[in-house]
């Protein structure tokens, strides 16, 4: 196989951190990479002006993988403007590289106060209320309005739902639920439950069920056994995975994959969790979201021994408390394991 080209975001606070020791088990797992790094984030706006140069970008398409730390200023900072990073950085590249599947695994811990946590939610990840359709009227002024739109195309669900319906045909439960508020939300969910059912259609094998994006918040706390693989919207997706992380564990443990499943272009894989600048260089950061992040990598690039090698690694390590190991050593643990 050949050797593949994985972009590195290091970003901001912890981000290197915890990305150099996901890139120490990934090489403790016996995958070679051609690693290039790039300078992007909070501190590297602050020194150039640009979040991500056009010509990052287009050479970024020619990659393999991206793996992402975390990136953002300090908590109070005012030196970045609020939604920055995020609109120029982590939703230009879900954007422009078609990474229309947000992908985040979760399974319970013998410490975690979710038992039978056992479950992936598949989140559109380019449309919704992220796509940044609305605008002001009267900006400043007593009588302004405000409007944020929810953009739904048939396409752009389907493809999605066709994702989760798939991954869930490969599990051993073989369920899938969709998320929504079909209730109220009459256009968009009406769109989503529509090529949910047909799509579903080609998946006899799957078993399918529909709850309220309120409902499965409180499933999730009182029955999280009850979900397989769930599929939804980008808001929700990204509301019910912060609230799946800290059941299983805390987002520490969290781990995602940005994925283009048509691999037009690279895939980026990320910890959920954000900078912390508030223990960065302590050695206090846990590295394991972002080391299970690299096997969703491994994974996706072929290497599905030894990704899971790496998440049986991890699995077994966070069912024991390791306080005492610092960043560093608790990435050598895991490399040890393997």
């Amino acid at each position: 196989m050949p050797t593949p080209t994985i972009g590195v975001i290091g970003g901001d606070g912890i981000g290197p951190e915890v990305t150099a020791e996901a890139l120490k088990v990934v090489s403790a797992a016996g995958v070679a990479i051609e690693r290039v790094d790039y300078d992007l984030g909070a501190a590297a706006y602050l020194r150039t002006g640009d979040v991500l140069p056009g010509s990052v970008l287009e050479e970024m398409r020619g990659l393999d993988a991206i793996l992402l730390g975390a990136v953002g200023p300090p908590v109070g900072s005012t030196e970045v403007p609020p939604g920055l990073l995020e609109r120029g950085l982590l939703l230009k590249l879900r954007f422009d590289l078609d990474l229309y599947v947000n992908l985040r695994p979760f399974a319970a811990t013998p410490t975690a106060p979710a038992p039978g946590l056992d479950c992936a939610v598949v989140r559109e990840n380019t449309e919704g209320t992220y796509a940044g359709e609305g605008g002001f009227l009267r900006r400043g002024t007593p009588h302004e309005v405000a409007t944020q739109g929810s953009v739904n195309t048939r396409f752009g669900v389907e493809r999605c739902i066709r994702f989760a319906f798939e991954l869930a045909s490969t599990r051993p439960r073989r369920h899938l639920t969709l998320v929504h508020k079909t209730n109220v939300l009459t256009f968009a969910g009406d769109l989503w439950q529509r090529a949910f059912d047909a799509v579903g259609a080609e998946f006899p094998s799957v078993t399918r069920a529909y709850n309220h994006v309120d409902a499965t918040c409180i499933y999730l706390v009182e029955d999280p056994g009850r979900y397989d693989v769930v599929v939804t919207d980008n808001l929700f997706g990204d509301i019910l995975t912060d609230l799946a992380g800290s059941l299983a564990g805390g987002i520490g443990l969290a781990a995602s994959a940005n994925l283009n499943p048509d691999r037009t272009g690279p895939s980026l894989f990320e910890p959920v969790h954000g900078a912390a600048h508030d223990i960065a260089g302590t050695g206090k950061a846990n590295p394991l979201a972002a080391i299970r992040s690299a096997a969703m990598m491994l994974d996706f690039l072929g290497y599905p021994d030894q990704a899971e090698r790496v998440t049986k690694a991890v699995s077994e390590y966070a069912a024991t408390s390791h306080s005492d190991r610092n960043t560093s050593q608790v990435g050598d643990d895991i490399a040890g394991m393997i």
